[in-house]
């Protein structure tokens, strides 16, 4: 097939060369007459991947003249590159009250408009124009990048990469093993720099050591002889233990309360220290097993929360629960809700026997009635290049019919699996695994969406473009002039 190792227009790699670029560069787009491709083929990937990395070198070389040591850059950088790094304490920028109202109130409109349109298939031009203002507003404020201690950056660095929708993706703030401090003077680089601009603005805050270091607090303590032993201490620490337990397992509500600044501190700080409450949150590493995980629609939405949470949150673990006090009771439940959610752990893996929990996965995801069409549908990539021709036949008949299915049965695996992607684009077919139980199967009701009662099997409609034509016809390079 002419597309094979070509690339769509949009692909994320595409999406930042922009086309146009591309094609002032001398590559050539391979365009289908009879079918939407989003675009066309780009055919040059090598051309392609070049001129991505250049203009990330570029974005990499304006990020480390910031202050930073280093800056790495990549079209997406393998599972595991921050492995054996250390990430460095930052603080969100400032935000005027001004600028806090303007966001809340930009957030509140666009959460109402998405609401009230949610199920018109194309927005009105001036509700679609006033979203896009407010999307600018609220994006303002989120984008801003965190400030970071300048001593810290001559020794850290910054990755940069495109994420999934081809914009420039930029993690700041991360130390390599071999640069880093000594360990005496990360500790007095942190008593340096715990204290209040000239604006007042506590910009760097003590932090418990991961090597054990004693912070500024601890050693004002150690330097205090206790009055009481050990001992005792210990045995009435005791009593206040068991009698906190005994005030919060009777009162639901500081319970709840309790559980949240818990999970949050471990969840957004990594400071489950500051809670007297022992309880941490497990989650999963799920890009080890699941290569671009961060391109997926799932993960946008859970990032995209991230970072909502974080303009909002303090700036330091121990004010938390200062400002969880303060919350409504209705953001207090929401934060809770992000923090559990990240604790889900629905992975099958070979070495492991879970059957209980998978059991449960498929009873929260009937709570949810969950629908994987919203997040996942088959591609080459992801599905029908990662399984056997027989296999991709059947999931071609399931959501098409049996004649579809023998138009493409002589074909080589490799381009079998791209057809089978062009014929099931928008059928909504999800395999097995995917499927929530109790619900009605979407790979049929998208058939019969699609042909309706009266179309023959097998008709015209169905017939792959490439069958009913030569490609010499049907595909059209385009290419600079």
């Amino acid at each position: 097939m002419l597309t094979e190792g070509a690339v769509k227009a949009g692909d994320k790699r595409a999406v930042f060369v922009g086309v146009e670029a591309y094609e002032a560069a001398g590559g050539v787009i391979l365009r289908d007459l009879f079918q939407q491709d989003h675009g066309g083929w780009l055919q040059d990937v090598v051309l392609l991947d070049r001129l991505a990395r250049e203009k990330l070198s570029k974005a990499a070389d304006e990020l480390r003249a910031e202050g930073w040591k280093w800056s790495e850059f990549a079209c997406e950088f393998p599972y595991g590159r921050t492995n054996g790094m250390r990430r460095l304490p930052s603080m969100a920028p400032q935000i005027s009250n001004e600028e806090k109202e303007r966001y809340d109130a930009a957030l509140e409109e666009y959460d109402a408009l998405s609401e009230e349109h949610v199920s018109v298939d194309e927005l009105p031009e001036d509700i679609d124009g006033r979203m896009g203002e407010l999307e600018e507003i609220i994006d303002a404020i989120e984008q801003r990048p965190a400030i970071f201690d300048p001593a810290d950056m001559a020794r850290g660095g910054v990755f940069v990469s495109i994420d999934s929708n081809g914009a420039l993706k930029v993690e700041r703030g991360y130390v390599r093993r071999e640069d880093e401090a000594p360990v005496e003077q990360r500790a007095d680089s942190n008593s340096q720099h715990s204290g209040s601009d000239e604006n007042g603005a506590h910009f760097f805050s003590m932090r418990a050591s991961t090597e054990g270091v004693l912070t500024a607090d601890a050693d004002i303590e150690a330097e205090t002889p206790p009055k009481l032993s050990d001992r005792l201490r210990m045995e009435l620490s005791a009593h206040r233990t068991i009698a906190l337990r005994s005030k919060l397992s009777a009162d639901p509500e500081a319970a709840f309360l309790v559980a949240t600044h818990a999970l949050a501190l471990d969840v957004f700080y990594g400071s489950p220290q500051h809670s007297c409450l022992d309880l941490t949150l497990r989650s999963a590493p799920i890009g080890s097993h699941l290569p671009g995980v961060g391109d997926t629609p799932a993960a946008s939405i859970l990032q995209e929360a991230l970072v909502r949470w974080q303009v909002r949150l303090p700036q330091h673990p121990a004010e938390l629960w200062s400002w969880l006090i303060a919350q409504s009771a209705e953001d207090r439940a929401a934060l809770f809700a992000f923090c559990v959610g990240f604790g889900v752990n629905a992975l099958y893996l070979p070495h492991e026997r879970r059957n209980a929990a998978f059991d449960h996965a498929d009873l929260l995801a009937e709570h949810f009635v969950l629908d994987m069409r919203d997040f996942w549908s088959p591609t080459v990539e992801n599905y029908f290049g990662k399984v056997t021709k027989t296999q991709i036949l059947d999931a071609v008949r399931e959501a098409k019919d049996e004649a579809t299915a023998q138009m493409i049965d002589h074909l080589k695996k490799a381009d079998m699996a791209a057809e089978a992607e062009r014929l099931l684009e928008g059928s909504g077919w999800l395999p097995e695994i995917l499927r929530t139980q109790n619900f009605d199967t979407p790979a049929i009701e998208a058939k019969h969406a699609e042909i309706g009662d009266e179309a023959p099997a097998g008709s015209d409609d169905d017939l792959p473009a490439f069958l009913a034509e030569s490609e010499t016809e049907r595909m059209v390079p385009e290419a600079a002039e």
